[in-house]
């Protein structure tokens, strides 16, 4: 059985089987092969607090026994009751969430799933580590890893965009590869394949908002050069297509684009 395979506990089913199937395995000790696992499980957490908050909400019933969200190595998440076998293959993401959700404002109870979620992946990657062997320098090199990643908490709340702005303030020779571009006309659809921008405004009044590296508002990424993208006319986040599942032709048609984030506020006024 894979290492990770019990991740998503005995009661996940489906999620649990994709998740034997890529998950890291025995033979996996290095460092960098329990990042990707890290890395996949995190994409999958902050898919369900971002792209996929409206289904994850709808899953956190109050009225349901005790849930978890795991983040699963397929890059997928799941919520479903904890492991039945005690103690577990690994370590428990917090349990109940649930429980909470009525009961406190939405953004604040994303907020502390997020913050939850950030521990349980920490502890799941280091989990591995001991179980690895990891010796200091293998330690070092994981944890810098994924410290080079914005947390889960970050990218919910936005904090990741915001640390941002201030760590390029101070960097305007790289903004040409660190943003993508809205068009000139203040009418024209956002949903053109973004392409890094040509021209130094430096000079220019506003040039606080050219300083910006932008982030991905579903997995936190930041942009690079050739991606296509896709900004919310509503929030004015920017996403990666891949991430909103919008193609570069399908983005041709979209006269107004709203994120799932903002459709699904929308929703429930």
């Amino acid at each position: 059985m894979d290492e990770a395979g019990g991740g998503a506990g005995a009661g996940a089913g489906a999620g649990a089987a994709a998740a034997n199937a890529a998950a890291v395995h025995h033979n996996a000790r290095s460092a960098e092969d329990v990042f990707r696992d890290f890395r996949a499980r995190r994409a999958g957490i902050v898919k369900a607090l971002t792209t996929d908050v409206e289904k994850f909400y709808r899953q956190c019933d109050p009225e349901k026994e005790n849930l978890c969200l795991y983040g699963l190595p397929n890059e997928t998440w799941d919520v479903t009751l904890p492991a039945e076998e005690v103690p577990p293959e690994l370590p428990e993401p917090a349990l109940g969430i649930n429980f909470a959700r009525d009961g406190m404002i939405e953004k604040d109870w994303l907020s502390l799933v997020a913050v939850h979620s950030d521990a349980w992946l920490l502890s799941v990657a280091f989990y591995f580590g001991a179980r690895f062997g990891f010796d200091k320098e293998a330690r070092r090199r994981l944890f810098t890893m994924i410290n080079g990643l914005p947390t889960v908490y970050e990218v919910v709340t936005g904090i990741a965009k915001k640390q941002s702005k201030v760590s390029n303030g101070s960097s305007k020779s790289n903004k040409s590869n660190s943003k993508p571009s809205k068009q000139s006309n203040s009418n024209s659809k956002p949903a053109k394949p973004a392409q890094p921008k040509d021209e130094e405004d430096s000079g220019q009044e506003g040039g606080e908002d050219e300083d910006q590296a932008y982030m991905c508002g579903a997995c936190g990424e930041t942009y690079a050069s050739g991606e296509f993208w896709i900004c919310c006319d509503v929030c004015e986040k920017w996403f990666h297509g891949k991430c909103v599942r919008i193609t570069p032709a399908k983005a041709e048609h979209i006269k107004q684009y709203k994120c799932p984030g903002c459709s699904s506020k929308r929703s429930r006024e």
